[in-house]
């Protein structure tokens, strides 16, 4: 089978498609013929080797074993099932999370997977675990309801655009802060009002927010403190510039400061889990939530995806095409372009 392998730190000059054997599945695991996979930060991450204050946890020098090939998120067909597995069968669509899932097949534990909703395409489905995941636990940890004020710093992007929507469907009224080419773009994804993060305040409502969900937007805690309610809920979710810590020294500090002050401060970290991936999966069918392709690309471009990942310019999600014939009757795809906004912004 066809791998992409990355064996030192670095850019995408030094990933190769390598020939490996076809793994096996153990107990408890399937193994997926991929259809699609999503690129993510985290990829990015180990791809460069930053953070560096991670580097113990993903490799020192260079990635372990386990790293070496990128990607998380997939869509695919069971094409075999571990010893003990009862509960699927070879053939059925899935999509989840595995440890590098650019390749032909992966092999993922049960716990990490679910069943796609049915309306979703391909690239849809392969596009949603991993910030949809993000997305939706750090909206559950900030407990959000109906009625409540939510601001979703970095609305664009992989998690931003989902978040939005989540949101949203849980009757919160929602405001996106995002770049200028996407203002038109949220109101569709559910936004009830919209900040230009280059030229407006994150105050310039002059009405304090019940929730704040930031995602990798590097503006100083005070400032998202000060939109906040007295007793509001701040959830940071990532940041993402320097080589040492990308950010994530902000929310340390937010975490620290949380036993300290009335607001709640939460360092957000989310889990892989096939359960939560289920829920959110009853969402799309209800018609609420549904992730933006930003960019596709074949199997042998996987470094466009991830270069345009890397450059922090991706809107929505950005994917990359494995073997799109494994669902033959698969839904049209839909980007934000089909399906809310009627523009394309592919691009492809």
């Amino acid at each position: 089978m066809r791998t992409f392998v990355q064996r030192s730190f670095g850019g995408t000059e030094q990933l190769q498609v390598e020939s490996a054997p076809t793994p096996e599945p153990g107990p408890g695991q399937l193994r997926v013929r991929v259809g699609a996979v999503a690129v993510d930060r985290g990829s990015w991450h180990i791809l460069t080797g930053t953070p560096i204050v991670a580097r113990p946890g993903f490799g020192l020098r260079g990635p372990r074993a386990g790293f070496r090939t990128p990607g998380r998120d997939f869509a695919g067909v069971v094409d075999a099932v571990g010893p003990d597995v009862t509960d699927w069968s070879v053939g059925e669509r899935v999509h989840g999370t595995a440890n590098g899932s650019l390749a032909d097949f992966l092999v993922t534990s049960v716990k990490r997977v679910a069943r796609p909703a049915p309306s979703l395409s391909l690239r849809e489905a392969a596009a949603l675990p991993v910030s949809g995941l993000t997305a939706y636990q750090a909206i559950r940890a900030a407990k959000v309801v109906a009625g409540q004020r939510v601001l979703v710093i970095g609305a664009s992007g992989g998690v931003g655009h989902l978040a939005v929507q989540i949101a949203a469907a849980l009757g919160a009224r929602v405001t996106a802060v995002c770049r200028p080419e996407t203002l038109e773009l949220m109101p569709r994804l559910g936004a009830a009002a919209v900040i230009d993060r280059t030229t407006q305040p994150l105050d310039v409502e002059g009405e304090p927010c019940d929730v704040v969900l930031d995602i990798a937007s590097n503006r100083p805690l005070r400032e998202k403190r000060a939109v906040l309610t007295p007793r509001g809920t701040l959830v940071c979710i990532g940041t993402e510039r320097g080589r040492l810590t990308s950010g994530f020294h902000h929310s340390i500090a937010a975490a620290l400061l949380n036993p300290f002050v009335r607001q709640r401060l939460l360092m957000h970290m989310s889990k892989e889990l096939g359960s939560d991936l289920a829920e959110l999966d009853t969402l799309v069918q209800r018609g609420t939530v549904r992730p933006a392709i930003g960019l596709h690309v074949p199997f042998e471009q996987a470094a466009i995806a991830l270069d345009r990942l890397g450059s922090g310019q991706s809107i929505g999600k950005t994917v990359v095409d494995v073997d799109p014939t494994v669902w033959p009757d698969q839904p049209a795809a839909a980007s934000p372009t089909e399906w809310r906004t009627g523009v394309d912004l592919s691009g492809a």
